[in-house]
């Protein structure tokens, strides 16, 4: 029976590929065995409550395997349609071309990009190993599962992986399982001239047991590799030598990667497979037996865990106490809070360890760490650090890797924890595909960059970003804030930790600034605001973050000076303010022929604003920061200059 539910998925899997015209049917075809084992044997999930916070988790890392992973959730009894796997890669379906989160049930991460599935596994773990020690009850835990991977060769040269996994060894993640589906295939041919390293070795090197499965067909061998790692004190990885396309007239070959097969192709697989040569057959005997030994067992985990919900249940301020596990809606409101600063002048990356401090002692459930930078991020949160002995800290070390981090966030955060990661804001392109995939999960991760303009100048043009800003505001779904003060920082905190569906970037200061009277709370969660009002209106300067205080300084003395009165716009958040309603943003910025913006950054994508841009578009040079200032044309005395000649035109 296990064969025909193995060749029944395996055929499910090709006849949505022929449909669809596009697809992998190199890994249904070689992996279909991994995955039923898994399914059938050792997977605890529910397919009645998909969302069960208990739950096994199952990332399939190599996410062009989306058909077979369909074709495996159908049998198995999840909510997912033979209309659904018909209409494989089309719009309005269950089944996107990749595994897509809350659009499959069943599916629990977006993957699709090869290693940002097994290295957000790697937060999944982590999630549940701190999840587990802030859930007990008489010695007994809330949550308690283990997170299963499907990674293929691709997902292991990737170096995000090896990143993520190289912090899971050495935080002796246990409750990590990566199945490597080991074929020697990628795309372009055989791996042997690009990937030949010693895969035993180097798992054994970062801390992971290593089981070896020769046969991939083998079910009684992987059943048996999986049991091994029920009670292991380290991270494990299987490596099951499978072969690509297995069955197909193209098997072992690159060819039978990423193209649908052929009739004739298809037609002789089914016969040796023993399926009819019928469309999307299904083997009903198959199918309920599948779905009879997944749910049976399941449901034991499932009904041992409703017994101690229920018991815990009676106790509602423990509930509450965890409540994050079971949604990540946070309601708050900080606006009214009384934060106190000691000094009047002070880096924002400065202000915001007091912020963050001072949130956190209401926000238990605020966790996250840096990438080696804590300690000049600022991004820290006075409590515990997490090890591999303590699960219970606020701080994540996560070495020198930013990768990883990113990725890792995400898993955390899809353990419904709110996160934050924190490095430079220069090198905040290491985060980038992370910070996609946090944008397209609607994740609310936190990513504080610190060090935000060439006024570091002496750490030279390496550490001075310039199109960061740019590149972050031009993600969809993200929001992007950039505070000038105290204030600021409030507002920003205030609209993030209340928008549970966008990720967020907080752009802080090295540079000392002043808190500038006029600095608005709630301004700042409208995404701009008037910070200094005209007399009569000549001219508006759109500014952010440190460029906050030089614009209003400017506006002052240009009015001295010259007599013209200029409107200073504080602008830490474009993509709320565009979220505004039209009026409001006619209001702040209405037409005029002189509006200029001020950020000392890439000026792309302020031109919808602006009629006169005052950044730059080139790397900085090392020197001092008046030295940097002066060669980027962005000194005050530069900066006036331009003002008033352009007021002068009229």
């Amino acid at each position: 029976m296990d064969e025909k539910i193995i060749n029944n998925i395996k055929t499910l899997a090709i006849d949505m590929i022929n449909k669809a015209g596009s697809g992998h049917p190199g890994i249904a075809l070689g992996a279909a065995p991994i995955i039923y084992t898994l399914y059938a044997y050792h997977l605890n999930a529910s397919t009645s409550d998909p969302n069960w916070v208990n739950r096994d988790r199952f990332v399939l890392s190599a996410g062009h395997a989306s058909a077979l992973l369909y074709a495996t959730l159908y049998m198995a009894g999840y909510n997912i349609s033979i209309e659904d796997l018909k209409n494989f890669r089309h719009s309005n379906f269950k089944t996107p071309g990749h595994p897509e989160l809350d659009i499959t049930p069943g599916v629990d991460v977006t993957t699709g990009p090869l290693g940002q599935g097994i290295a957000t596994a790697v937060g999944l773990a982590l999630g549940e190993k701190m999840l587990k020690e802030r859930t007990k009850v008489n010695n007994e835990s809330l949550i308690d599962h283990k997170v299963y991977v499907l990674a293929s060769d691709g997902d292991l040269m990737e170096g995000v992986s090896y990143e993520a996994l190289s912090l899971a060894g050495s935080l002796n993640l246990n409750n990590l399982v990566i199945l490597y589906d080991s074929n020697n295939v990628t795309l372009d041919g055989r791996t042997e001239s690009v990937f030949d390293e010693n895969i035993k070795d180097r798992f054994k090197s970062i801390g992971f047991n290593y089981e070896l499965v020769k046969n991939g067909e083998n079910i009684n061998a992987i059943n048996k590799a999986i049991s091994k790692t029920q009670n292991q004190k380290r991270p494990t990885i299987i490596e099951i030598k499978t072969i690509i396309g297995k069955g197909s007239y193209l098997e072992g070959t690159s060819k039978v990667h990423g193209k649908p097969l052929t009739e004739d192709d298809i037609k002789q697989l089914k016969y040796n497979l023993e399926i009819p040569n019928i469309e999307f057959y299904v083997d009903e005997l198959a199918r309920s037996e599948f779905r009879r030994k997944f749910q049976e067992r399941s449901n034991i985990k499932y009904q041992k865990w409703a017994n101690i919900y229920k018991e815990i249940s009676q106790n509602n301020e423990y509930l509450n106490s965890i409540a994050y596990i079971f949604n990540r809606n946070i309601k708050c409101n900080f606006l009214n809070y009384d934060f106190k600063i000691d000094k009047v002048k002070e880096a924002t990356r400065t202000t915001n360890n007091k912020v963050m401090n001072e949130i956190s002692k209401f926000i238990p459930f605020l966790i996250g760490g840096s990438a080696d930078l804590a300690s000049t991020t600022n991004a820290y949160i006075q409590d515990l650090d997490i090890t591999k002995d303590n699960f219970l800290g606020k701080n994540i070390h996560y070495g020198v890797r930013e990768h990883a981090m990113g990725a890792i966030s995400n898993g955390l955060a899809l353990s419904n924890f709110r996160v934050f990661a924190s490095t430079f804001l220069s090198f905040s392109d290491y985060l980038k595909p992370a910070i996609r995939m946090s944008c397209l999960m609607n994740l609310p991760v936190i990513y504080i960059f610190t060090h935000d303009s060439i006024l570091i100048g002496p750490d030279g043009p390496t550490h001075q970003p310039i199109e960061q800003l740019a590149m972050l505001r031009s993600i969809p779904n993200i929001r992007v804030y950039r505070p000038c003060d105290l204030n600021e920082l409030i507002g920003s905190w205030n609209n993030i930790l209340n928008d549970n569906n966008h990720p967020s970037t907080l752009i802080l200061s090295r540079t000392d600034v002043n808190q500038i009277p006029t600095s608005s709370k709630i301004g700042t969660t409208l995404g701009a605001y008037i910070i200094r009002k005209e007399t009569k209106l000549d001219g508006i300067i759109i500014a952010t973050g440190t460029e906050v205080e030089t614009a209003y300084t400017l506006a002052e003395l240009i009015e001295r000076e010259t007599n013209y009165s200029l409107r200073v716009v504080s602008m830490p958040s474009m993509e709320v303010f565009e979220s505004t309603p039209l009026e409001y943003k006619n209001e702040i910025l209405p037409k005029h022929k002189h509006i200029f913006t001020l950020e000392a950054s890439s000026y792309f994508g302020w031109d919808k604003y602006a009629t006169h841009n005052l950044g730059y578009n080139r790397f900085g040079i090392s020197g001092s920061k008046d030295e940097v200032l002066k060669e980027m044309k962005f000194d005050f005395e530069t900066l006036k200059t331009k003002i008033i000649e352009e007021l002068n035109k009229d």
